[in-house]
């Protein structure tokens, strides 16, 4: 190993103020460095951070990377002390081959592009009903209560057959263990909670089952457990990510007028603009595997039982892959960017998601032509650098009603 291979010292890293869309800026300089640096884990094992696109996409792609739960570290946690468990049944984010593809053979004709398309009438209406309440509320609002928050929500409850009286109380329990600020014992309440409604769930479309996800996974050998495991994967994903896309992205186009103008003008710019605003944002930051045999990556030797951190955020800064990284740019068309990840694990749900933001951040800003913050930007509060997914805790915006 040769003296010139950066070290990144700690994490969680907070953003630079006044740049709540770009990476950390310990990420950006370790990504000037090089695409790959050393890093030790909370605990005192040693590691790698990778930051170069190229790089973390080649470890996506690799089956000697393995994403199995009871192997990986964690970059903020120390489990040194603790003997990690594999995934729970259905748990298949955190699983390798065979048991990840079993699942996900069976989820996937649940989320195709055709079956996408059939349900984009139904977000353009769910989107028309917040909008509608927005305008009627009139100005400020907080973006992410009034809109972020619930449009994903109802989505994703609908689709996996969530009772609309159980939604509140269900999102509620959700955000707790995603902020990143939720004690230890409030966390393990808000998890055990969660588990217990997906069990009761599983058992009411036992006995009447609709025409939601899980209903459809009732004919399959699943059990119970894997039932609740795989609903809440698809719950948490389904929820966190996509409202702070749509709170971040919004930010964004707002603090880029020329993007923002350019949306509103032209329709056909919409997919490209969710594209790029995924890329921009990259609420997804990191996410970790451990080689199971020795690999040379990056001139590197990753040796085997190592873990090593994939930076989504700063792969998709990087200026190797795309042209001037940091300015936002809808209009890009150089594509590829690694928000819903890659290879066997890329994310199920992308198609929903990329349906709800366009949908999403188009019919808001037409809307509203006026739209902007009701706030001094470096006011919006940001996440904490502990929370697993990069966003804000509100949005407050208003408009000339």
């Amino acid at each position: 190993m040769g003296e010139s291979v950066h070290t990144i010292r700690t994490m969680p890293l907070e953003r630079r103020p006044g740049c709540p869309f770009d990476p950390p800026p310990e990420l950006i300089e370790a990504r000037d460095h090089g695409p790959i640096s050393h890093f030790t884990f909370p605990g005192g094992k040693p590691g790698w951070i990778i930051t170069g696109y190229d790089l973390v996409r080649s470890v996506l792609e690799d089956q000697r990377f393995s994403a199995r739960k009871e192997l990986l570290l964690h970059p903020t946690i120390d489990l040194s002390g603790f003997q990690v468990d594999p995934a729970a049944p259905g748990e298949f984010l955190l699983m390798d081959d065979p048991l990840h593809s079993r699942y996900r053979k069976l989820l996937a004709g649940k989320f195709t592009v055709r079956r996408m398309r059939m349900i984009a009438e139904r977000v353009e209406q769910i989107v028309g009903e917040h909008l509608d309440a927005m305008e009627k509320a009139g100005p400020p609002v907080d973006l992410v209560a009034a809109y972020a928050k619930p449009i994903p929500a109802v989505v994703i409850c609908e689709l996996l057959g969530v009772p609309y009286e159980d939604r509140a109380r269900f999102q509620d329990h959700i955000a707790l263990f995603l902020s990143g600020e939720t004690s230890d014992e409030d966390l393990i309440a808000a998890v055990a909670a969660v588990h217990g409604y997906i069990e009761e769930l599983v058992a009411a479309k036992r006995k009447n089952p609709a025409s939601d996800v899980i209903s459809d996974l009732l004919d399959t050998d699943l059990t119970d457990e894997e039932l609740r495991g795989i609903g809440l994967v698809l719950l948490s994903a389904g929820l966190d990510s996509a409202t702070n896309v749509l709170a971040l992205g919004t930010w964004a186009l707002l603090s880029n007028p020329e993007q923002l103008a350019a949306l509103r003008a032209d329709p056909e710019l919409a997919d490209s603009a969710v594209e790029e605003l995924l890329r921009y944002v990259s609420v997804g930051k990191t996410f970790m595997r451990t080689a199971l045999e020795d690999v040379e990556l990056g001139g590197q030797t990753i040796e085997a039982g190592t873990t090593v951190v994939l930076s989504y955020n700063t792969a998709n800064r990087d200026p190797e892959r795309f042209a001037d990284p940091h300015a936002l740019d809808l209009s890009r068309n150089d594509g590829g960017n690694l928000a819903f990840g890659h290879g066997v694990h890329m994310c199920l749900g992308s198609q929903l998601a990329r349906i709800e933001l366009r949908i999403g951040f188009t019919a808001l800003v037409n809307r509203f032509p006026t739209l902007r913050l009701a706030v001094p930007s470096d006011e919006v509060p940001l996440r904490p650098g502990s929370a697993d997914v990069h966003g804000v805790k509100s949005l407050p915006v208003t408009w000339d009603a």
